[in-house]
């Protein structure tokens, strides 16, 4: 019985340290995006999206391929800096080799915003397929935001 309980308990911790390999690995992609980004590292940060990602940016128009997303940061990377958002927090879902994700970030000029995406396991490296991000609202100004929105149109 003794035996069994051992070699259960190594089964279960190298599933956790398997798990959180997996963790690490994921948190290090979304961490160096975020630094690579700040740092303006054009091909570091774009190296970190699979081929076929697609990013949503905060206005309505800002849905791009990978390859449409980076001619709109081009510019931004030319002078060595993107742009700087700060991780707040991240918290996780799924198994396997898919995972999804959301964050809160803080910018200077924009505040509180949010990532939220998918990441996918391929070819033994995590990228990132679809990233998401917007403006964290408070309630108590939402319906003057939202109002400011529909002039916008």
């Amino acid at each position: 019985m003794k035996n069994k309980f051992i070699v259960m308990f190594v089964f279960l911790l190298s599933s956790f340290t398997k798990a959180d390999d997996q963790r690490f690995a994921i948190d290090a992609l979304l961490d160096g995006l975020h630094q690579d980004a700040h740092r303006g590292n054009f091909q570091t940060y774009f190296a970190r999206y699979s081929s076929d990602a697609i990013f949503l940016g905060t206005d309505k128009t800002e849905r791009w391929t990978i390859e449409e997303f980076k001619n709109y940061a081009k510019p931004a990377f030319a002078d060595g800096h993107g742009w700087t958002y700060k991780v707040v927090e991240r918290n996780w879902a799924g198994e396997s080799n898919t995972r999804w994700f959301d964050e809160i970030l803080f910018n200077e000029k924009l505040g509180h915003c949010r990532g939220t995406g998918v990441v996918q396991l391929k070819n033994g490296k995590w990228k990132i397929a679809h990233y998401a991000l917007t403006m964290l609202v408070p309630n108590a100004i939402a319906a003057e935001v939202g109002e400011q929105t529909q002039e916008a149109d």
